[in-house]
């Protein structure tokens, strides 16, 4: 269990010390944490709409800080390049995250198909019930896309990596919440980089 969850810290160390320089970005993760966290609660009641926010909402937030606001040049505090980081990350990175993401935008089209998505929903007959179902399809495409990720880890890596990597993409907010909550007041300041990633270790 120790190692477990000293791969855990080392896991979420690499998250944050190579993805979450700009404090936009922590900002928009401080969003997302809260998004997610609403989501968690309302999933079991309705699934559809824990769906349609972690989807529309909390994801939408999230990438955005990585794709248009997290530096792209050499790293000057981790010594390593873009490049470097994205070939190590060990869950989604940008290529793998676009991917995903246009999994995300043309996955509704399934339903002008075949409305009853293959007899796993109601076939909807207005614009509710297609909201509805796209948010069913979308939790079908979170839930898919992690343990995806998990099971390729196993083999990439090994089973512990894979679980590793599924315990902190699930709570990720709880842990993100706590890590930037701070983020909108330093924005606030003008401080657009965290100046405090140099000094920080694992």
């Amino acid at each position: 269990m120790k190692s477990f969850l000293r791969a855990l810290e080392t896991q979420r160390w690499d998250d944050h010390r190579y993805y979450h320089h700009s404090r936009i970005n922590q900002s928009l993760h401080f969003l997302s944490a809260l998004s997610f966290l609403y989501a968690y609660a309302i999933v079991l009641f309705n699934p559809a709409a824990a769906a349609l926010v972690g989807w529309l909402v909390a994801m939408v937030s999230r990438q955005s800080g990585h794709f248009f606001f997290e530096p792209r040049g050499f790293d000057e505090v981790n010594h390593v390049t873009h490049e470097y980081k994205e070939e190590i990350k060990v869950g989604y990175n940008l290529r793998r995250k676009i991917v995903l993401l246009s999994l995300w935008v043309l996955s509704p089209l399934v339903l002008l198909v075949e409305p009853a998505l293959f007899g796993l929903v109601e076939p909807h007959t207005d614009m509710a019930g297609f909201v509805r179902n796209t948010g069913l399809v979308w939790l079908g495409l979170g839930v898919g896309g992690l343990l995806f990720r998990t099971v390729h880890l196993f083999f990439l890596k090994d089973v512990r990596t894979g679980l590793v990597w599924i315990t902190k993409i699930l709570t990720d907010p709880f842990h993100d919440l706590m890590l930037y909550y701070k983020a909108p007041m330093y924005l606030m300041r003008g401080e657009l980089i965290d100046p405090g990633l140099g000094r920080q270790h694992s």
